[in-house]
């Protein structure tokens, strides 16, 4: 699954610590989903969708 969460963290100048404070994960998490190597639990994804205002459709993108 590709996702914006590099893109979206870097608008918002944050760090992946930051970002992983603010959703209460580790900085390894927040690497791995940035590089497609980690699908968020559907509540990580909520939590990210409700930081960044956008919808999770938007953020992380379904390929088949």
């Amino acid at each position: 699954m590709k996702n914006k969460l590099k893109v979206l963290r870097a608008e918002h100048d944050m760090t992946q610590q930051d970002l992983a404070q603010a959703v209460e994960v580790s900085r390894q998490t927040i690497n791995a989903i940035e590089k497609g190597k980690f699908d968020p639990s559907l509540v990580l994804a909520m939590k990210l969708s409700r930081l960044f205002k956008e919808d999770i459709e938007t953020l992380f993108i379904y390929e088949d």
